[in-house]
This record gives structure tokens, sequence and C-alpha cells, in this order.
């Protein structure tokens, strides 16, 4: 694949993750060896990443992520701000992500805290690279998802993983073998419904 491709076709995959399938640790370390080469506020590279494929783990993060998600979208109600197909492959996703091979968990180290204000900049050094981790995934033929429903109980999963004081959790990017093969691009509006050149243009 050239870059162009993957970049329009690394999809947060839920419903596609090979569950029977085993990720290779090799692969996943080759695509943090990509992911650090992200750029990072000052240099400071304040990123730390958890790789979870112990099975009790995973299931006990899971079990932990599907109780957040159903707290959040509750099986008899909907959300008028998420398409009905896309609220069904998440509450798939959340079902089964205990069972996901492979576990990322891109983590910030900050001794002093997050502090106050505008966090950008902090969280600008960490997602990149988490998202630099999935289009590598993707070159290399898995599939991942970007998801941060479990940071509505960020302190149990942190617990489960023993995270010390001061590092926080930035996503959860379930891992796999793809289902299947060919991923298009997503459905977007178009460009020109969401760009504005020399300052904000209204419409």
């Amino acid at each position: 694949m050239d870059a162009a491709e993957v970049l329009a076709t690394t999809r947060s995959v839920r419903r596609r993750l090979d569950l029977t399938r085993p990720v290779d640790l090799a692969d996943v370390r080759a695509c943090l060896e990509l992911a650090v080469q992200a750029p990072t506020g000052a240099g400071r590279q304040h990123w730390r990443w958890l790789v979870v494929t112990d099975p009790a783990l995973r299931s006990a993060i899971g079990k932990v992520y599907r109780a957040a998600f159903e707290q959040r979208y509750p099986p008899d109600v909907t959300d008028p701000r998420v398409p009905p197909r896309d609220l069904a492959s998440a509450r798939y996703l959340a079902e089964h992500i205990g069972q996901v091979p492979v576990l990322v968990v891109p983590c910030l180290s900050l001794p002093g805290g997050l502090g106050t204000g505008n966090q950008a900049g902090i969280w600008g050094s960490l997602l990149p690279a988490a998202w630099s981790y999935m289009l590598a995934a993707r070159a290399r033929g898995l599939a991942t998802a970007w998801t941060s429903v479990h940071l509505d109980r960020e302190a149990e999963v942190a617990e489960l993983l023993r995270l010390p004081d001061g590092v926080r959790q930035g996503a959860l990017i379930p891992t796999a073998y793809p289902i299947g093969s060919g991923f298009r691009p997503a459905r977007r509006g178009p460009l020109d419904s969401v760009i504005h050149i020399d300052g904000w243009n209204e419409r």
C-alpha cells in the first residue's frame, strides 16, 4: 500500500477484528517503533505504551470497558448524535473487547500532573504517535480501533495495569488481524463544508 491508501483506509475496525488469530508481539513492537517517531512537544517523549496480551488481564479490562459503555449507552437507549449502525458496531466492540488478542494503551507520564488550562499541547504529544501506531498496523495487515470509552472509569483500568501516579491514559487501541480484506475510505462530508481559508468564513 502507498501512503495515500494507508491514510484513507485506516478505519476503526470493530466488528471485523479476528478474536481467534494470535498477533505476534514482534509486529506490535515494529508498529510502536514507528509510532515513537511521531512529533512530540519540545522533544520530551513523555509517552508510555502498555501492551496487554495476558488473557485474564484483557478480560478484566474488557469488563470495565463494557460497564463504562453500558453506563454511557444503556441497551435500550439510542443517541441521536450517533448513527444506529455506528452505535451497534461500538456495542459489539464493547461486548468483545476483552477477547481482542492485543490491547494497546498509549499513556503520558506526567509526574507533575496534567495541570490546568488548555491541554492541547500536552495531549498533542501523544495522540499523533497513537495514530501513527494505527497507520503502521494497517500497513502490516493488522486492524485497530480508536476508543476512549474506558476513560470514564480510568482509575479502574489504571489499577488493573498498576499504573503509577502521574501516568494518564490517552486511548485504548484493540489490535487484531481483520476478518476479510479491503477497507474503503470513510463516509465524510465534502471538504468545502469544513475548510476555512484566511479566517473563519460564514456559510
